[in-house]
């Protein structure tokens, strides 16, 4: 199933469950614009994440939020989108509720028809929308140029919990090596990003995420740290796990029912890749800050606004695969780095926090949806 065929379904499924006569009179009685309605990616991943950490920020702001089943059952409410991909679907465009959305990742121009055809809704359409989150700089920069009015786009990073992350130590490392089976000697590296296309195995690379990149960088790695092992979670990552099995690498691949047991695997780790072309986030970047795991990245997404090379990670250009090992290959070999590597990482990680976010929803909110009394 494609993104956008996802997205229908989900809209068309919220839209049918709301259409009943009994929401309609209930929801009578709704002050214009008093209710939150936030419409998930029903993934389970990121986006879900996201939509969960919003619904506690707008209790926090005493926002009443509702479920998505009020689409079409109500009139003139505050509608946010978790995934940008809503708007190929018609029906926001004939909506009368006030519409906002996460518009994290999508560049017009580099070879993905979806991400062409949304820009250009978005630049025919951008006076139905109310206001849109962007992750990072880049994308920001690039839905201004829509047209759209500046006071409607707001720069909102993809946030973190930090219960759920913690900074690692040589104990925490030796107990989650244990309980995950992973060798105590191993000089382990992460990616727990979906880089594969769809929901299934994902035998299909999806190269904006790099996959094939990260495959070059481990092999590179391989030939210079001879105890090299991979640590891959997320759904979709057969194209990986079949490219570790071709190279010889040894790897584990952990799939989780609660997002919360990731920050437990971060903990297993000497290093963490990212090896994308294009990203809205990834959330990776302040889950492995958080855990004080060093960074390694690409130029992509929040890693441009919150790496600062050598301070709290490192960070190289698009498809640079030497670069990568370059400085993978340094994270490893210089452990006494460390620990200023995993002090700035964390204060990156806490000035990016959902709770330290808070005054920029309560920003992106006002004159949005009104607040309870």
């Amino acid at each position: 199933m494609t993104t956008l065929t996802r997205i229908r379904t989900q809209v068309d499924g919220a839209m049918r469950l709301a259409t009943t006569p009994m929401n309609r009179l209930l929801s009578a009685g709704w002050s214009p614009y008093s209710r939150l309605i936030l419409v998930r990616d029903q993934a389970d991943w990121v986006i879900d994440e996201e939509m969960r950490a919003l619904s506690r920020i707008a209790r926090t702001l005493r926002i009443r939020e509702v479920g998505d089943r009020w689409i079409s059952g109500s009139r003139h409410q505050s509608v946010f989108y978790g995934n940008q991909f809503s708007l190929l679907a018609p029906d926001w465009l004939q909506s009368t509720h006030r519409v906002g959305v996460a518009y994290f990742h999508g560049k017009p121009g580099t070879g993905v028809k979806d991400f062409d055809t949304l820009y250009e809704r978005l630049c025919l359409h951008h006076e139905r929308i109310s206001r849109i989150q962007a992750s990072h700089s880049e994308m920001r920069d690039c839905l201004l140029a829509t047209g759209i009015e500046s006071d409607k786009v707001h720069l909102i990073p993809i946030g973190i919990n930090l219960d759920y992350f913690h900074v690692q130590t040589p104990e925490s490392k030796l107990k989650a090596r244990e309980q995950f089976g992973i060798p105590q000697s191993a000089v382990v590296v992460g990616s727990f990003q979906k880089d594969g296309s769809g929901w299934g195995k994902g035998l299909e690379p999806k190269l904006i995420k790099g996959p094939d990149i990260f495959l070059k960088t481990v092999e590179r790695l391989r030939s210079r740290i001879p105890e090299l092992f991979v640590v891959l979670s997320g759904p979709a990552r057969g194209y990986v796990k079949t490219g570790l099995e071709t190279l010889g690498v040894p790897y584990r691949h952990f799939k989780f029912d609660h997002y919360a047991e990731v920050g437990t695997l971060f903990q297993t780790l000497d290093c963490y890749l990212i090896t994308s072309r294009q990203e809205g986030g990834p959330k990776a970047v302040l889950e492995s800050m958080a855990s004080g795991v060093p960074l390694v990245t690409t130029r992509v997404g929040q890693a441009m606004d919150m790496v600062s090379h050598g301070i709290n990670g490192y960070m190289v250009e698009v498809d640079d695969t030497e670069g990568l090992a370059v400085w993978a290959e340094h994270v490893l070999t210089h452990p006494s780095e460390r620990p200023a590597i995993q002090q700035a990482c964390r204060q990156t990680a806490e000035a990016n926090s959902y709770e330290s976010q808070t005054p920029l929803w309560s920003r992106f909110l006002e004159g949005f949806v009104e607040r309870s009394t």
